[in-house]
């Protein structure tokens, strides 16, 4: 089979197809032919080391597909009772980013009828991470106000659309007036082009000076400060990514001066511990899109070997929506 390998970190240039043996399942795993992996921020730490991987790697944590074997004992796991043809998808299962990957059945979850496996592939670790966000993380509800960055991202749209169906007021951040109209699109009550404007300015302007109750921000080193101080007494700054860069560390006293702030860095992987919480979460997000609730954007798709132009592009933060790589 072909695989994208990374033999020593450093830039996309790193990302190599190669060849590789065809996996053969083992104890409670499945092999699965990939219709579409996704592309992730966290696959552009691990391939600069950010996020250490032991070398070489196939990168790639995210992906969709039809199963194809089955090892011992798989259907003998609760809740994973898998054949053959089988429609799956997964977020969290390393070696992503090849033509077929071994999974632990437990990490796998069916694609119901009525989601297109390209689809599936695109929403499962974005969707799941909005949902864990705005549901447990910091559980926006009715007349609340919450500010969210890189709105028109992947993960940035479906908390938009998640935030309202809550009922809150979605003030949102991004990059120019096309990617602003995406954003509005998906429900934002207003948005900020923060190149233009200084997001602190408006949000407290908007708000009436009073603040918001929870950012929800993966952009990190350039926008956290700011972020903390549009935050009401008692609000919360959720740090899910840092696109920009790593946050530095902080004294826990500038949250006392800023209103007995609160300030979390969570993963989705804790979130998800577990058949019932993996499956809980991903049935809702498949469940929305397939009622038409919420919906989906990709961005583009680049065949398994430009894996390199799809880190390129996601970096540039000049995206919208989902990046996919299709074997």
């Amino acid at each position: 089979m072909k695989a994208i390998r990374v033999s020593e970190h450093g830039g996309p240039e790193r990302l190599r197809l190669e060849s590789q043996p065809l996996p053969e399942p083992g104890e409670g795993e499945v092999r699965v032919r990939l219709e579409a992996a996704g592309v992730n921020f966290i696959d552009i730490y691990q391939r600069t080391g950010l996020y250490p991987v032991p070398l070489p790697f196939t990168p790639g944590l995210e992906g969709s597909g039809t199963v194809e074997a089955l090892g011992r004992g798989v259907r003998d796991l609760v809740g994973c009772d898998f054949a053959v043809g089988d429609k799956v998808a997964w977020a969290g299962v390393p070696g992503s980013y090849a033509e077929y990957v071994l999974a632990s059945a437990e990490k796998l979850v069916r694609v119901p009828e009525g989601v297109e496996l390209r689809d599936a592939a695109a929403v499962l670790l974005q969707g799941m991470t909005a949902h864990y966000l705005v549901r447990s993380v910091y559980a926006i509800g009715r007349d609340e106000t919450c500010l969210i960055h890189a709105a028109a991202g992947g993960v940035g749209l479906w908390l938009v659309q998640l935030a309202k169906r809550a009922g809150a007021r979605v003030l949102a951040t991004t990059s120019t007036e096309a990617k602003a109209q995406l954003v509005r699109d998906a429900g934002a009550d207003h948005v900020i082009l923060y190149g233009e404007q200084d997001f602190k300015v408006v949000v407290r302007d908007i708000t009436e000076g009073r603040g918001v109750q929870v950012v929800y921000d993966s952009v990190g080193l350039s926008t956290w400060e700011q972020s903390l101080a549009c935050l009401s007494r008692r609000g919360m700054l959720v740090l899910y990514g840092q696109s920009s860069g790593s946050v530095p560390p902080i004294d826990p006293a500038r949250l006392a001066a800023g209103g007995s702030l609160f300030l979390t860095r969570p993963s989705l992987f804790d979130y998800i511990v577990g058949r019932e919480a993996l499956t809980q979460r991903a049935g809702e997000v498949f469940g929305w899109l397939a009622g038409g609730d919420v919906s989906v954007r990709i961005g583009a798709t680049y065949a398994l070997g430009a894996a390199s132009e799809a880190h390129a592009a996601l970096a540039s933060r000049q995206t919208t929506g989902k990046l996919l790589l299709i074997p």
